[in-house]
């Protein structure tokens, strides 16, 4: 009977893997012919291995707060800096300008490859292009159904991620078992991913990018994002798009009139509506010459055609309905967003398997003795940033202690 079966190689099964093998021998199963493929693109294939500093608040959940907290904070940051650095031997620089670690040699393929190595060494066995069939419980462990064959074992860590780039091999294997084995799941849904605009009002802008202000309200609630925002051919995206995109996603996710989905609303700088009027006051020059000192000039153009200002309008020629609607238009804008791009580019799922189901500790199954719940498969995501790698191998770290524990 062997030890303890890892199902996922991705980052938080890595990391379990890893750390089962302090009291077990270890096997992972791996759909793909590799693993870790998210951690390959992310980063733009620098993979931003941790944010620079964690922000629990900043989390989405549908479990209690407290839990996810309890978890994230498990695996102190520094300590698993340590870790990166110590024991897979991958040195990790802070980028000031975003506030993200990332490896020294910018390469996504070191970390992958780093853990992998690390698992090797500490006796873990890899079965590549092999997927997991059926899993029940037995008097003395599981029973494992791979297409490679069947394996009996006294514990098992599921690792096999959400629904979203499911280019990488990533289907929601890992959560409809659960769910089969009589986990609560909370409905699942993309999220951190682009908008899109059906009616394609911004396409010749596509390519803008710039910092901004983003809130989103949706049946009274709000939240807000600030950084980049970088206008598509579909639509928008940029990590202030992506760290709302679940408040859109959700909205028309309820079923209700789409005149009532959640509203996102940018400043378009970090001026607010005073300091744009003592600008427009100041100047004696075309409106547009006026914001293009702050914006994109595409942009500045644009929004003036959407508050109906003519382009060879002067900042003291304006009308107040004129003013009125261009200072709108600058500090909170409504964005005419009509869909989302679904799982396929989505960083993350959102829902999962309830964390009121798993000891917070250990991340055992509440339901199954043996069974371990690790990674984006539970209810729980982050911020853009390195946050939900920080999830990933902090969740990872304490699934592989639990079963390698496991009597």
């Amino acid at each position: 009977m062997s030890s303890i079966v890892v199902v996922g190689a991705g980052a938080a099964g890595l990391v379990a893997a890893i750390f089962a093998t302090e009291r077990s021998s270890v096997i992972v199963i791996e759909r793909t012919s590799d693993g870790g493929r998210k951690i390959l693109i992310s980063g733009g294939g620098r993979c931003n291995v941790l944010p620079g500093a964690l922000e629990p608040d900043r989390f989405v959940t549908d479990s209690p707060a407290h839990l996810l907290r309890g978890m994230l904070r498990a695996w102190p940051l520094v300590a698993q800096r340590a870790f990166f650095e110590r024991e897979v031997g991958i040195p990790l620089k802070l980028e000031a300008e975003t506030a993200k670690l990332f490896p020294v040699s910018d390469r996504a393929r070191d970390v992958r490859d780093g853990l992998v190595e690390l698992a090797r060494r500490r006796g873990v066995e890899f079965q590549y292009d092999t997927s997991l069939t059926g899993l029940a419980p037995t008097s003395k462990g599981w029973h494992v159904e791979t297409t490679r064959g069947e394996l009996d074992t006294r514990a098992v860590v599921l690792a096999t991620g959400g629904l979203s780039v499911p280019a990488t091999g990533s289907d929601g294997t890992g959560i409809h078992l659960a769910a089969q084995l009589g986990h609560v799941v909370h409905d699942t849904y993309p999220a951190l991913t682009p908008l899109i605009a059906e009616s394609a009002a911004h396409a010749s802008l596509s390519g803008v990018s710039l910092a901004v202000r983003l809130r989103a309200k949706w049946r009274g609630k709000s939240a807000e994002a600030s950084g980049g925002f970088v206008f598509t051919h579909r639509g928008y995206s940029g990590p202030s798009v992506l760290d709302l995109s679940h408040i859109a996603v959700r909205s028309r996710m309820s079923g209700g009139d789409p005149a009532h989905a959640a509203v996102l609303r940018i400043a378009w700088s970090a001026k607010d509506a005073d300091e744009w009027q003592r600008d427009l006051a100041a100047s004696a020059g075309l409106v547009v010459t006026t914001v293009a000192r702050h914006l994109p000039r595409r942009l500045a153009e644009q929004l003036l055609t959407e508050a109906g200002i003519p382009p060879d309008r002067r900042a003291a020629e304006l009308h107040r309905g004129e003013r009125t609607a261009l200072l709108e238009a600058l500090t909170a804008f409504v964005l005419p967003w009509t869909g989302d791009e679904g799982y396929k580019k989505a960083e993350v799922t959102g829902g999962g398997i309830a964390l009121d189901d798993v000891n917070p500790r250990t991340l055992e199954s509440r339901r199954h003795a043996g069974l371990f719940l690790c990674g984006e498969m539970l209810d729980a995501f982050g911020p853009i940033g390195g946050h939900n790698f920080a999830w990933a191998w902090s969740t990872g770290r304490a699934a592989g202690l639990g079963a390698g524990q496991h009597d």
